[in-house]
């Protein structure tokens, strides 16, 4: 996969597809409420796996209930790719 930024119309297309995200601060961003602090942290453990199977792992904020993950490639000087659009898709499917 590209290591490539996203240009305009790629990243306009992937907010559009991924409707619980946003860009703040240069990073796609989500943040998810649970019903538990139990449920927050096992959202967590769930966002770890997928987050080892595809070994692209997102900055993560949890505050009681509510989980923030936000996501950019490091290895793209900190750039949006494809890389954190798959990211987020897959975290979607949780």
């Amino acid at each position: 996969m590209s290591l490539l930024p996203l240009t305009a119309a790629e990243l306009a297309a992937a907010l559009a597809a991924l409707p619980a995200w946003a860009v703040e601060d240069g990073k796609l961003t989500t943040r998810r409420t649970l019903p538990s602090f139990p449920a927050a942290i096992g959202f967590v453990q769930q966002v770890a796996q997928v987050a080892e199977e595809l070994d692209h792992h997102p900055d993560i904020d949890i505050r009681w209930r509510t989980v923030t993950l936000a996501v950019s490639t490091h290895a793209a000087g900190g750039a949006l790719t494809r890389f954190d659009v798959k990211l987020a898709a897959r975290i979607d499917e949780l």
